[in-house]
């Protein structure tokens, strides 16, 4: 399919067909997710593919016995894991200043691998940490000080931050549905559902969140309620 006609297929089916789907078409829709932008290449998510019978069906409970997840042959729990920030930028230090050893002018190297330390050792530190929501108000009372200088972003706080990590995951979670799209598979993603029932049966530490679950199939002609309905374009739609 060309990516309009994978945009135009894709619907969210809320009634599979009784049909297994190759787990390893999915997890490589899953590595294509991997792929999907996200702030500051931060990659704080965790995409949990589910394919035993036992945990679907305990999932399905999770998510309010939705048809979605009851006729699902398996499901993806896409985790938003903000609790890893350091192991991250670590690692992202690591990598960026091999990027640019690769690729930089040898008298430019040194200055620009000190930035990247800077940025994950540092910034990357402070902006993703969280006490009790003290930390985010340290933060934006500083950077309204410096706003009266110069443009700055403002949504700091850790609700803010917590918000970006979440967009992060769901930018993936798109992509995951659209390279599904593509291989003829179905999906739908679910909000409804139990959180902390999920937490546990994963068994995810305090720090990770669920962003959303995907259920996975082969649609039902029951799968998709109707037409595509969006509100007119001239609606939405406005050119600066």
């Amino acid at each position: 399919m060309t990516f309009e006609e994978i945009i135009n297929y894709r619907r969210s089916v809320r009634y599979y067909k009784d049909a297994p789907i190759d787990p390893e078409k999915v997890q490589h829709c899953l590595e294509l997710a991997s792929l999907s932008p996200n702030s500051s290449n931060m990659q704080l998510w965790e995409f949990y593919h589910i394919t035993d019978p036992l945990i679907l069906k305990r999932l399905s409970v999770a998510c309010l016995n939705q048809q979605a997840a009851t006729t699902a042959q398996q499901m993806v729990v896409f985790v938003t894991r903000q609790d890893l920030y350091r192991k991250r930028a670590k690692k992202l230090i690591e990598l960026e200043s091999l990027n640019v050893l690769n690729n930089s002018p040898v008298e430019k190297q040194e200055k620009r691998v000190k930035t990247w330390k800077l940025y994950y050792g540092y910034v990357m530190p402070f902006l993703y940490s969280r006490f009790l929501g003290i930390f985010g108000i340290f933060r934006k009372i500083l950077v309204s000080i410096v706003g009266l200088f110069r443009p700055i972003t403002y949504q700091v706080s850790e609700a803010d931050v917590r918000v970006v990590v979440h967009k992060t995951c769901a930018l993936a979670a798109q992509t995951f549905m659209l390279a599904m799209a593509n291989e003829g598979y179905d999906t739908c993603p679910m909000e409804g559902l139990d959180s902390r029932r999920v937490k546990r049966l994963l068994k995810l530490p305090i720090g990770a969140q669920i962003n959303m679950i995907i259920s996975c199939g082969i649609r039902d002609n029951r799968g998709v309620w109707g037409d595509r309905m969006r509100v007119p374009f001239d609606e939405i739609y406005k050119r600066v």
